[in-house]
């Protein structure tokens, strides 16, 4: 897990060396044990390295293999590079290290755009080749690893974060409008390739991204999952399915156990994490640190989930580690953790998952953690409705969104609406593509691929990369949401939502975890803003940076103002810590 940076000229000029050491200032966190870059000609790589997998100094980046002319930088795990290397040796390929990172590079060698078809893991990647000129970009398949990029003045860039293209200089910080109109309606999500900023775009997941020395590119997307099944796959019993799932998951969760390091795993209490566990100390892990955290309540609504991931972590007897956070904590910590965001992320528990980080990282480098299993297998309390849905977009609509446009009409000052509802458009079309024809499964494909990336998924890895934290997803295993996805709705749907799942968390963690109301990562005090959290949005929101920028209506912002509880979305979110995150966001990054 690392940092990864770079920059390639179209003009003839030099890679500027002084603007990727800008980039590698910013992403010094995400890779705190060393740093390196190389300039060759027309094109710079940047890194910044957390030591996870070989240790040694064989495995710095950038990465350069002379003989083959390729250079690369990596950020991510491949979970079976181990199995690759062995094919490649078999090959003829000779390795000089014994990390990851050679084996992406050896594989683009031999393999060419098809080596990511057999990457297990999580990987966003840059390779220059020497005698073409090419440079190649690729992301991982759920895009667990980010990478933005700004062009401008025959000059492409891009990063592990926005923050460190902003810092490269010369990109465009006008908002753009589109991407506003996804944050206030999308319930925060702004899909690739867009983000709030006019001149920073990002690949998009699953593709693979080819740049030719004249500044021509063409894109490829390599994988689309299909919500479709065979008639033999449509009468498998549950009890088959339950099976399937069992054993694919194992094999995920044990995957993601592949370091030259420890490995923990973020214990919130839930089902997901509290599986994960499980499986591990099936698999006789022994020592397993787990780590939890809570918050203060606030208007009646518990702060922490603490009786069940005690429960775990005596069942299991893990080194387990509480983290309470006081409410007055919180607020003096939060601009620490809007500094964390590569772009404004509105869920209350990034700051969560950033005091948590910073408190694991002081233990260990690598976690494991839950997130990806509401998605993968059906979780939200939205999908049941769906199941005899008409009109499944619109009926998501209902739920997912926070406003629909007439509604932001009222609230967005009108020289930053969008000519037309292009959030809601997007949706449509998505629901519209072939390889789903269930609601259900339109649903769980958009979330999966979409939603999951640019919310859970960008949240866990700003938060935890903020310490120098790895965090892996084994729910976001590629084959095990395959097998998910093939699954019938009703199946995912049973016992309220998570049915597979829920059953086999049965055959592996005790019954009171699982059968138990849904929770969540609560942070009541920025859902129910009062006090000095409310005094801190509001001289925010009516600072005069805010003002001009005019994002918002005076008579919305007020009514927000003077009854913040009022004002909560579809989704449970706080209208007012919305709006004021943005702000907050753009103020604390100096845009």
């Amino acid at each position: 897990m690392c940092g990864i940076c770079g920059e390639v000229s179209f003009t003839g000029s030099q890679a500027d060396p002084s603007a990727i050491g800008r980039m590698l200032d910013v992403l010094s966190a995400r890779g705190p044990d060393s740093s390196g870059a190389v300039i060759r000609g027309r094109v710079g790589l940047g890194h910044r390295r957390l030591q996870i997998i070989d240790l040694s100094a064989r495995s710095e980046q950038p990465l350069v293999d002379s003989d083959l002319g390729l250079s690369i930088v990596f950020n991510g795990c491949i979970y079976n590079y181990q199995e690759l290397r062995t094919e490649l040796q078999g090959k003829g390929y000779r390795f000089f290290s014994s990390g990851d990172t050679e084996v992406i590079l050896k594989s683009w060698h031999a393999w060419g755009e098809d080596c990511v078809n057999r990457f297990h893991g999580m990987f966003a990647f840059a390779i220059h080749e020497r005698e073409s000129g090419r440079v190649v970009l690729a992301r991982d398949r759920f895009g667990i690893k980010p990478l933005y990029l700004s062009e401008t003045d025959g000059t492409l860039r891009f990063a592990s974060s926005l923050p460190a293209l902003v810092k490269a200089g010369g990109v465009d910080t006008t908002i753009d409008p589109v991407a506003l109109q996804f944050y206030m309606s999308f319930h925060a999500v702004v899909p690739a390739p867009y983000t709030i900023l006019k001149g920073v775009r990002k690949l998009a997941p699953a593709t693979i991204r080819v740049i030719e020395a004249d500044g021509t590119s063409r894109e490829k997307v390599y994988w689309d999952p299909r919500y479709e099944r065979s008639s033999e796959e449509v009468t498998r019993s549950f009890g088959e399915w339950q099976e399937m799932v069992l054993d694919a998951l194992r094999t995920a969760v044990d995957r993601r156990m592949v370091a030259d390091v420890p490995v923990g795993v973020l214990l919130s209490g839930g089902v997901d994490s509290s599986l994960i566990v499980g499986l591990l100390a099936e698999a006789g892990q022994k020592d397993l640190m787990t780590f939890s955290i809570g918050f203060e309540e606030a208007h009646g609504e518990k702060g922490d989930e603490f009786v069940y991931s005690d429960i775990i972590a005596k069942r299991f007897n893990t080194d387990h580690h509480k983290l309470f956070v006081p409410s007055s904590d919180l607020l003096k910590e939060l601009p620490g953790a809007i500094s964390a965001m590569s772009e404004p992320m509105v869920s209350y528990d990034n700051i969560g998952f950033y005091l948590l980080s910073r408190e694991v990282a002081k233990h260990i480098k690598v976690v494991q953690s839950g997130q990806g299993a509401d998605e993968i297998f059906g979780g939200y309390h939205w999908y049941p409705p769906l199941a005899h849905s008409n009109n499944p977009a619109a009926d998501y609509a209902k739920v997912f969104f926070d406003r629909d446009h007439d509604r932001l009409g009222q609230h967005l000052s009108p020289d930053w609406m969008a000519a037309k509802d292009e959030a809601r458009a997007f949706v449509e079309a998505h629901f519209n593509k072939a390889g789903a024809e269930d609601p259900v499964d339109k649903a769980l494909r958009l979330d999966s691929t979409i939603m999951l990336v640019d919310d859970p998924v960008k949240r866990v890895d700003n938060m935890t990369m903020a310490w120098g934290l790895e965090a892996r997803v084994p729910f976001l295993d590629h084959e095990l949401a395959e097998l998910a996805a093939r699954i019938p709705p009703e199946h995912k749907l049973a016992d309220g939502g998570k049915g597979i799942l829920k059953a086999v968390a049965r055959e592996v963690v005790p019954k009171e975890v699982v059968d138990r109301e849904k929770g969540y990562f609560p942070v009541p005090a920025l859902k129910y803003i009062a006090g000095d959290t409310l005094d801190m949005v509001r001289d925010t929101l009516t600072s005069q940076s805010a003002r001009e920028r005019g994002l918002f209506k005076e008579d919305y912002l007020n009514a927000l103002f003077d009854d913040p509880s009022a004002h909560i979305t579809p989704l449970r979110g706080s209208e007012l810590w919305q709006v004021g995150l943005l702000e907050l966001w753009l103020q604390n990054h100096e845009l």
